[in-house]
C-alpha cells in the first residue's frame, strides 16, 4: 500500500547517520539499529544522505550504496527520501539510484555552486526528476537570500511537494508560503529546538537528528505540536537543548560528532566524522554530553 507522503512529511523527517567502520569506510550494517529504534517509536518519515548523513563527505558511490542499504532496512515500514545534489550529473545518477532502490521522494540539497542561478536550479530540478522516473521532490533550503520570488518559482517546478525550510528566518519562511503554490508542504528544517516557532507561522513538521538516539522524545514533541500544546512542547525540547547546543558549536562543524558520540555513548559504534567536522568532540563537549545522555537514561541502550 502506498505511503501518503505529503500527511507523513508533517510529522518528523528523522535524518539518519551515515555509520563508518574503524577504517573510515562506510558501515551500511550499522544503520539498521538505529532505523529499528526510530520506527518503533513512530518516526514518520526517514531521510538517508543528509547533511547528519555527511553527504557532502561521501562520494557519489558510497551515498548510492547508503540509499540502497537504508532501504533494505527500512522494508517499506515508512517513506524513505533520498537528499541528492553536487554536480548535475552526480545528482542524476544519485536519483536514478535512489529511485531503482525503492526511494519515495528525494531531497534536493541546495547547490553550492558558487555561481549558482535561481532560475539554473529549475533546470536542475527538471533533470533530476526525470533521471529519477518523476519521483516526488522536497526542496531543502538553506539559503533563503535567493528570495522571495525565486523561492516561489522552484516551488512551482512539477514535481516539487515540500520545502524544508533551514534557515532561522520566519517572516521569510511565511513570505514564501504565501507566494508559492498552496499545495507545498512546509517542513521546519532546523530540527525540535526551532520547530515551535516555524509551526507559529504555519509550518508542520521538522527535521531531526535526536532520532538517531532519542526518537522517543522528538516523536513526544511532534505530538504536543500538532496537539497545539506549546507548553509541553517548549518544555519537552528545553530538555534536549543542550544536545542541539552542542551539534551547533564551532559553526555547526560538530552537528554529526554530536550525534555520533552520542551513539558511542549508547553502546552503537557508528565511527567518527569525516573531516572537515569537529571530530572528536573537546573534553568539555564530551563531559556536557554524557551529563545529558546519563541524565536521560540513554547510556548503553546499544
Amino acid at each position: 500500500m502506498p505511503h501518503d507522503l505529503k500527511r507523513a512529511l508533517t510529522g518528523i523527517s528523522g535524518i539518519l547517520v551515515t555509520p563508518f567502520d574503524s577504517a573510515g569506510e562506510i558501515a551500511p550494517e550499522r544503520q539498521a539499529p538505529i532505523v529499528e529504534r526510530a520506527l518503533a517509536a513512530g518516526v514518520h518519515v526517514l531521510t538517508v544522505n543528509g547533511n547528519t548523513g555527511e553527504f557532502y563527505s561521501l562520494d557519489t558511490d558510497e551515498a548510492v550504496a547508503m540509499v540502497q542499504a537504508a532501504a533494505a532496512h527500512i522494508a517499506g515500514r515508512c517513506p524513505l527520501v533520498a537528499g541528492v545534489g553536487r554536480s548535475i550529473r552526480d545528482a542524476c545518477r544519485l536519483a536514478e539510484a535512489s529511485a531503482n532502490a525503492g526511494a519515495d521522494a528525494l531531497m534536493i540539497h541546495q547547490p553550492p555552486d558558487p555561481f549558482v542561478a535561481p532560475r539554473g536550479i529549475v533546470d536542475y530540478l527538471a533533470a533530476v526528476r526525470q533521471a529519477a522516473g518523476g519521483l516526488p521532490l522536497v526542496l531543502y533550503l538553506r539559503n533563503d537570500a535567493i528570495g522571495t520570488d525565486a523561492i516561489a518559482a522552484l516551488c512551482a517546478v512539477p514535481g516539487v511537494i515540500g520545502v524544508k525550510w533551514a534557515t532561522p528566518n520566519p517572516m521569510k519562511l511565511k513570505a514564501a508560503m504565501e507566494a508559492s503554490p498552496d499545495h507545498i508542504v512546509w517542513v521546519g528544517g532546523l530540527a525540535e529546538v526551532w520547530a515551535p516557532t516555524f509551526y507559529a507561522v504555519g509550518a508542520r513538521g521538522f527535521t531531526s537528528g535526536l532520532i538517531n538516539v532519542w526518537p522517543e522524545r522528538s516523536v513526544a514533541i511532534s505530538t504536543a505540536l500538532e496537539a497545539g500544546d506549546y507548553a509541553l512542547a517548549r518544555s519537552l525540547i528545553a530538555e534536549m537543548r543542550v544536545f542541539e547546543d552542542i551539534r551547533a558549536e564551532e559553526q555547526g562543524g560538530a552537528n554529526v560528532p554530536g550525534v555520533k558520540a552520542a551513539l558511542q555513548l549508547m553502546g552503537e559504534d557508528c565511527g567518527g566524522a569525516r573531516p572537515p567536522a569537529a571530530w572528536p568532540l573537546s573534553g568539555q563537549q564530551i563531559g556536557r554530553l554524557t551529563e545529558f545522555m546519563q541524565t536521560h537514561g540513554l547510556t548503553g541502550r546499544g
